[in-house]
């Protein structure tokens, strides 16, 4: 999965640029049809946010979360990837499904 990682009015650090490389991982491991990733990272006074979008093959999953602590906010948004790679691969795993069961009946 290619992965671009950039920072608004924030540095990316090595471990910040690992943490969410370790965190985007998790999400391979549900789906392997990750095409690539981009991710946002930004500062606002006490609002500290985290955003991606992620192409897939049949769908492109976006994600964003805020928080006190960057590190949190990167926790929450790949919790919610997470949550729409199980789901869209359950649709498209029902979808092949119904058809393989039409076909038989055929």
């Amino acid at each position: 999965m290619n992965l671009n990682i950039s920072g608004h009015h924030v540095d990316i650090t090595v471990p910040m640029r690992d943490y969410v490389v370790s965190k985007l991982k998790r999400l391979e491991r549900h789906f392997d049809n990750l095409i690539s990733a981009e991710v946002v990272l930004s500062v606002e006074k006490q609002r500290q946010k985290a955003e991606a979008t992620v192409h897939a093959s049949g769908a492109n999953l976006h994600a964003e979360a805020t928080d006190g602590d960057l590190y949190a906010a990167i926790d929450l948004m790949t919790d919610k990837l997470d949550q729409q790679t199980r789901k869209h691969k359950e649709k498209m795993r029902d979808h092949h499904q119904k058809e393989a069961h039409k076909r038989m009946e055929s």
